[in-house]
């Protein structure tokens, strides 16, 4: 694929790191979870399957409820079309949840990965669901902001843009004005309007192509998924749209760090650049003190897998030591210099 900024050797840390993620197992559900208490941002985990003779990278995503580029981002090296029998496929189902508000609907343009916060009925555990969605093109590109559900349709027709009917035009394809329901309708059978105009959330009638970047700016789920979110996600539901390459986030006292590859027209900026990284790191950690282990983060941003990877090398150190950041009005004390220092700005 080519959007991996390099793809230098794997250290040893960095594969210490990644291994304890990794475990063996039948799903329980392909993308219900239950919603971690705050302070907690895991969700999921990685498992793997092996590959039978005729498999290919996109039979087991869509078996798995993955998107094409992100079972490839786990599989480095392995053969999209012929990974061969008896071949370990990585399945990326452990997820970081987006540090943004949690409620609606949620969705990282770099990740191509929707979450669903549906509000609980009363005695109702939370939950979180989560899908992976095609998103924009490099010049179609997906919006990011917040926005809401203000319409939904079954069975819709599509009336095409007239900056879509010239761009197939000048290829010789000539589509027309309003494509009716069926099976020749990009949008699938169900779609959701956003309140910023000409962006929906949809279906397809081309699965093979869910999980790339592939979209005239809407977002594209899997037949299945967007029926089934279709039916509870009502009209007035807030859309969160965020570019978050990287993601940070707690769970049972360590950091985890979840890294994607930027955007292309995002790449000049994370190009031998370590802010984001460490922007990302210190957002996470602002009320808590962690040692960082910045060789192995950093080699997850050099090459992102899409998977949660441990980062802290020791627990963190109790809120009383790091209370500078909290009131935000004193300089930090030298723990939290474990975090900012330890890599530096470019």
């Amino acid at each position: 694929m080519n959007r991996l900024l390099i793809k230098p050797a794997i250290t040893s840390a960095f594969r210490a790191a990644l291994t304890l993620m990794l475990c063996a197992g039948t799903p329980v559900s392909a993308q219900t979870f239950p919603l971690p208490a705050p302070g907690e941002d895991l969700i999921g985990e990685v498992r793997s399957v092996e590959a039978v003779h005729e498999d290919t990278l996109l039979d087991l995503a869509r078996r798995n409820n993955l998107g094409y580029e992100e079972i490839e981002l786990a599989n480095p090296g392995v053969d999209p079309w012929m990974p061969g029998a008896g071949t370990v496929v990585v399945l990326p189902t452990r997820f970081i949840l987006p540090p943004v508000p949690r409620e609606g609907i949620v969705l990282n343009v770099p990740e191509m990965r929707l979450y669903y916060y549906p509000k609980p009925k009363k005695g109702e555990q939370p939950v979180v669901i989560t899908y992976p969605v095609s998103v924009g093109r490099m010049d179609w590109k997906t919006p990011v902001g917040v926005t809401r559900v203000v319409a939904k349709d079954a069975n819709p027709s599509w009336t095409v843009p007239d900056t879509i009917l010239a761009e197939h035009a000048a290829k010789g394809d000539y589509l027309p004005k309003v494509v009716p329901p069926g099976p020749d309708n990009p949008l699938g059978r169900f779609a959701m309007h956003l309140g910023i105009k000409g962006y929906l959330i949809h279906g397809t009638n081309n699965p093979n192509g869910l999980g790339m970047r592939v979209t005239h700016g809407c977002m594209r789920l899997y037949p299945d998924d967007i029926a089934a979110l279709f039916k509870i996600v009502p009209v007035g539901t807030s859309v969160r749209i965020v570019n978050m390459p990287f993601k940070v986030g707690r769970h049972a006292g360590e950091l985890y760090l979840e890294t994607h590859p930027p955007l292309d027209e995002d790449l000049a900026r994370y190009h031998n650049n370590r802010t984001p990284l460490v922007e990302a790191v210190v957002a996470a950690t602002h009320d808590r003190a962690y040692s960082v282990d910045w060789d192995v983060a950093q080699q997850a941003a050099a090459q992102p897998l899409g998977i949660p990877v441990l980062i802290s090398s020791k627990p963190p150190l109790p809120p009383a030591h790091s209370s500078a950041v909290q009131a935000g009005t004193d300089k930090p004390g030298p723990e939290v210099s474990l975090i900012t220092a330890a890599a530096p700005l470019h």
